[in-house]
């Protein structure tokens, strides 16, 4: 049998990276791990072929080959996966659809033939048996969660590594928090699962085996849910698998109290990490214990940042406005927090509730839900009533956005982030993609942008005071250069 697995389209936004990787000579950002899992669970004699369509597009010949198409998507992936059901309706090709856009709504999808829901290793085996035996349901959902580590290395032969960004990886499924706002428990459960240190090395060394020595995502919700087995098993193997490798470097994300254990930072550190992505959310008490992230409250969030910094990891953070506690000055509160932390990715959203959420539960039965849930921190909408009123909200948002992302703002944040950050451990070596980037951004910002004085102040300024780091302040530069391009397309 001929499988056709398809990846939809990501919409322009902060994740895509869309205005950076060009810079770099990619096509998109990460590759579909999801996808290339289903591959790995599926049967020897199944021929396979995936399209991502973030790198190429979908073509007749390629719906021509197949005899039945797999679809993985994301809430944020949805017209883009309407769109390929459509295609392959239209040309008599079975659909089986999985992942978080069809696990959270899987009544808004009637042509799909099969919908294979939840985790994979649970469900995709049963609906291979009984399409085998003829007798294929229409939907499958597991009872519980699968032991991970009976998950396979994703098949990495099906991409064309050069056409990504960074490579991604899986430890964990689950988190110990609840917060209100995220479904992430509702998907994978409070308890963390890992994967053995066996597992991870033998998926790195499938990845290297590529050729790849570039940036690493680790794509765990929180990948330090269960400090005890990371810090014994899994970070000790990273430092021993690093001592013989090239290039590799790891990114992830956390949550806040990763500031606490120092031995944890200095681990992940020593282990290839150079960056953490944090749920820092709000600054504000109320609006905290309001969704439920206890966890932030009661600490002094920007010495926790900065300690984070001091340890040789970058902070990424994100961050919501739209809270029913939140007060009129919330707006300018997150402004000076951002600006004050250093943190230059600073991803900030207006409050959604996703379905199967807690919050899209309680706001429902306020008769607040208003419409579907897009799963895009910013398109300017939310699919909630605000309590502040949505003109309100989305006023407050657009100023937070244009002051956060103007020239001025953003590299003044950039250069404090050099200043307090150590020098991380590893770093990603410099290919020729990346010494052409350099060239590129030295034209597109330093003589055409309008960023250019804030561009080579910033280059003489970290070459004077922090050398080493002149390749991460060029990227960092990039980087705003996407973000800004988003808040002037979609938001401004």
């Amino acid at each position: 049998m001929n499988i056709l697995l398809v990846y939809p389209k990501f919409p322009d936004t902060f994740w895509s990276f869309s205005h950076a990787l060009p810079f770099i000579g990619k096509k998109a950002a990460f590759p579909p791990l999801g996808l290339l899992t289903v591959a790995a669970l599926l049967p020897e004699q199944f021929q396979t072929h995936l399209v991502d369509l973030n790198t190429a597009p979908l073509g007749d010949d390629d719906l021509a080959w197949a005899d039945m198409a797999f679809i993985s998507a994301m809430a944020i992936q949805r017209e883009s996966a309407v769109a390929v059901i459509d295609r392959c309706v239209a040309n008599g090709l079975k659909i089986v659809a999985g992942g978080p856009l069809f696990t959270a709504r899987p009544n808004d999808f009637e042509q799909v033939d099969h919908l294979v829901l939840d985790e994979a290793e649970v469900t995709l085996p049963i609906f291979i048996a009984d399409l085998a035996n003829g007798c294929p349901k229409r939907i499958y959902n597991a009872d519980g969660y699968p032991d991970i580590h009976q998950s396979p290395i994703p098949l990495w032969d099906l991409i064309d590594a050069r056409r990504y960004a960074s490579m991604n990886i899986q430890y964990s499924r689950g988190c110990p928090f609840n917060c209100e706002f995220c479904n992430i428990t509702a998907l994978y459960g409070r308890t963390p699962r890992t994967k053995t240190p066996r597992q991870i090395i033998a998926e790195l060394d499938a990845i290297y085996r590529t050729g790849w020595r570039g940036n690493i995502f680790f794509v765990d919700d929180n990948f330090i849910g269960n400090k005890g087995a990371l810090k014994k098993q899994l970070l000790p193997a990273l430092i021993q698998w690093r001592q013989d490798k090239k290039g590799c470097v790891f990114f992830t994300e956390a949550s806040i109290n990763l500031a606490d254990d120092p031995e944890l930072m200095d681990m992940m550190a020593a282990a290839g990490f150079d960056s953490v992505f944090i749920g820092i959310e709000t600054p504000d008490a109320d609006s905290l214990a309001e969704c439920c992230k206890t966890h932030n409250a009661n600490r002094d969030l920007l010495e926790d940042v900065k300690t984070i910094h001091r340890s040789g990891l970058q902070v990424m953070g994100g961050f919501i406005v739209g809270f029913d506690s939140d007060p009129p000055s919330i707006f300018q509160r997150q402004i000076d927090f951002i600006q004050q932390s250093g943190i230059v990715t600073a991803m900030v959203g207006m409050l959604q509730a996703p379905p199967g959420t807690r919050l899209f539960q309680r706001l429902e039965s306020e008769h607040r839900v208003s419409e579907e849930f897009s799963g895009d921190n910013v398109d300017g909408r939310t699919n909630i009533i605000p309590a502040m009123g949505l003109d309100k909200l989305v006023d407050g948002y657009r100023a937070i956005m244009e002051q956060i992302y103007s020239p001025r703002q953003y590299y003044q944040r950039v250069r404090r982030i050099l200043k307090d950050l150590k020098t991380p451990a590893a770093t990603a070596p410099l290919d020729r993609q990346r010494i052409l980037a350099f060239w590129r951004a030295g034209l597109r910002l330093g003589v055409l942008g309008k960023e250019r004085f804030q561009y080579w102040r910033l280059l003489a300024w970290t070459l004077a005071r922090r050398p080493r780091l002149l390749p991460l302040a060029v990227t960092l530069a990039i980087y705003g250069y996407h973000y800004r391009r988003v808040c002037e397309l979609h938001i401004l």
